[in-house]
């Protein structure tokens, strides 16, 4: 009985010892994970924040090894939209990953490397799910994020991967492909992580000026005011988005959408679904100056 906790301890000791391994090809990747069965996945597009290190903490406790991924996915990008310059800063990301030391293998590879070839074979979400908030704005996102996320898991073969649910729609939007393809894959999702004045952690946060950034804590305060609503009694969702909307429209936002949906499916509730206490979440996206920020909110289930 005694030597138990030795061997348990003796392991976690070599664990936490590992030297992070920095992989560009997807053979070297391969051969890295060649026997581990019990892989742990935290796909991002680098520039790392406190919100991706959550992740993978997170991915720490449900497997091992932990395995990131940094790749800015040209095919989730509009024409308009800011792939070139989104922020690229793997040096950093390394350096942020080896004083963490929760990722044991870092897959970062090129473009060349994750797509040899023009990518015509392409997974596209059901139009109920890929095609509304994000999608209705962002034409193709969704089908290139299902198509860059199930690559990358053909490559590394995880047995569970982590996603923050600030980025809610896309959650449903993998879990509900996992699920059709009969992927082997568990799909944990991590609260979104936020500084202390409330604003979601984000790598484009850092496009904001300062008196932008000041500013910013407004988009969830503006979701929070939605519930406290909600709650009062205030039923009338239309009425409740075009409220919200137009406050932020008076402090210089740019609003893509406000809106309260099911959280089972992001369709709208009926009157009858919110008195009888359905899951709700509302989710926003909005401009502020050039930086675009989404944030959600889940609801309490009794309104």
């Amino acid at each position: 009985m005694s030597g138990l906790p030795t061997r348990v301890a003796a392991r976690t000791d070599a664990t936490e010892r590992r030297t992070l391994k920095v992989v560009h090809t997807i053979e070297d990747l391969r051969d890295q994970l060649r026997g581990q069965l019990r892989v742990s996945f935290v796909p991002t597009m680098g520039n790392l924040h406190d919100g991706h290190l959550a992740l993978m903490k997170l991915a720490r406790q449900h497997g091992d090894p932990v395995v990131a991924s940094i790749f800015v996915n040209r095919l989730q990008f509009g024409p308009n939209e800011d792939f070139e310059r989104y922020p690229r800063t793997l040096q950093n990301d390394i350096e942020k990953l080896e004083r963490n030391r929760d990722v044991y293998v870092l897959f970062a590879p090129n473009e060349n490397e994750l797509y040899p070839e023009p990518q015509n074979y392409r997974v596209s979400p059901p139009q109920e799910l890929g095609d509304i908030l994000e999608g209705e704005i962002r034409p193709g996102f969704f089908g290139g994020v299902s198509t860059v996320v199930l690559k990358l898991f053909a490559c590394v073969g995880p047995r569970v991967a982590v996603f923050g649910k600030k980025d809610y729609q896309q959650l449903m939007v993998v879990r509900n492909m996992c699920r059709q393809f009969q992927l082997p894959v568990e799909v944990l999702a991590h609260e979104t992580v936020r500084a202390e004045d409330g604003l979601a952690l984000s790598s484009r946060n850092m496009y904001l000026s300062s008196d932008e950034r000041s500013e910013a804590p407004q988009l969830y305060a503006a979701l929070n005011d939605i519930q406290q609503r909600l709650v009062g009694g205030q039923h009338d969702l239309a009425s409740l988005e075009q409220y919200t909307t137009e406050f932020l429209t008076r402090r210089g936002w740019q609003v893509d959408y406000i809106a309260v949906r099911r959280q089972r499916d992001l369709h709208k509730p009926t009157l009858e679904q919110i008195k009888a206490g359905e899951p709700l979440v509302v989710l926003a996206a909005a401009k502020l100056g050039t930086t675009r920020l989404i944030d959600n909110l889940e609801l309490s289930a009794t309104v």
